[in-house]
């Protein structure tokens, strides 16, 4: 019997905890394998509230290293089996080169092959420009992990793998009004334009995971970010019952599978696989 893994695609430390930590942590508890690829160290943040330009900032290489050690310990407490971090610019993933960002998504493909896979949807949450590009290169890895014409250049490109199940993370109006009045308003300006949260209509959402049991171990995760923890000051204030209520449930939307579909909304991401 094959043990069942679940591998999360994610831009940037903490996306793994604030975004789908209670399913992960579910998961990771009920003796699946999860595995999480982060794109980027996030180097061009902010540490703990200052500015990249500040001069108490320690710079980008020393956060870059600070954050990856967050990471790791974030995905500990949420029970993951493995990081990889493919080291991305972080706030420039979009400009990367394709053929070399989905290569890199490629090679944990193929050496962990998972069944399941999760990242960002295409509208990337609020717009940011790095998850609408880990979103476009994580789907565009899924197609070439399986094909045996696509090479990892000068690396080992492994065996072709095909992923059974593809989903986007998919946050309902009700969802984002919650964690941004809880949190704070996520906005990302591109290119002179404010980009704002996009919620996904509820008929839109395929699966939706019960992750009440998890709150807990989210929260230790995210507190992992020490160094993001002035981002975070808000969420220290909540009970536990608005706590239960922010991550209570994550739901998403079924982009491709080969072994599930129609109309009845899931309450599981293994929904048709044989393990």
């Amino acid at each position: 019997m094959q043990t069942p893994r679940l591998m999360a695609v994610l831009a940037h430390p903490d996306d793994e905890s604030l975004a789908v930590g209670g399913t992960l942590a579910k998961y990771a508890s009920e003796g699946v394998e999860v595995f999480l690829v982060t794109a980027t160290r996030g180097d061009s943040g902010r540490y703990r509230g200052l500015r990249p330009d500040d001069p108490e900032h320690p710079g980008p290489s020393v956060l870059a290293n600070i954050r990856e050690t967050e990471l790791r310990a974030a995905a500990s407490a949420l029970g993951l089996r493995e990081v990889s971090v493919l080291d991305f610019r972080d706030q420039r993933l979009d400009r990367a080169d394709p053929r070399e960002a989905v290569a890199a998504i490629v090679q944990p493909i193929r050496r962990v092959r998972p069944q399941v896979i999760v990242t960002f949807g295409p509208e990337g949450a609020y717009g940011h420009p790095d998850h609408v590009a880990i979103s476009q290169f994580t789907t565009a890895a899924i197609v070439a992990a399986a094909d045996p014409a696509f090479g990892c250049g000068e690396t080992k490109a492994g065996l072709p793998h095909a992923v059974s199940k593809l989903y986007y993370i998919a946050w309902s109006e009700s969802t984002w009004r919650a964690y941004q009045a809880a949190f704070r308003k996520l906005v990302s300006t591109v290119d002179g334009v404010e980009r704002q949260v996009a919620p996904w209509p509820d008929w839109a959402i395929t699966t939706v995971i019960d992750t009440r049991s998890f709150w807990a171990t989210v929260w230790r995760a995210i507190s992992c970010h020490e160094s993001q923890i002035i981002a975070y000051e808000r969420l220290k204030q909540l009970s536990p019952g608005d706590h239960e209520a922010l991550w209570g449930c994550q739901s998403f939307y079924r982009a491709f599978s080969t072994v599930s579909g129609g109309r009845a909304r899931e309450t599981h991401l293994l929904e048709g696989i044989r393990t």
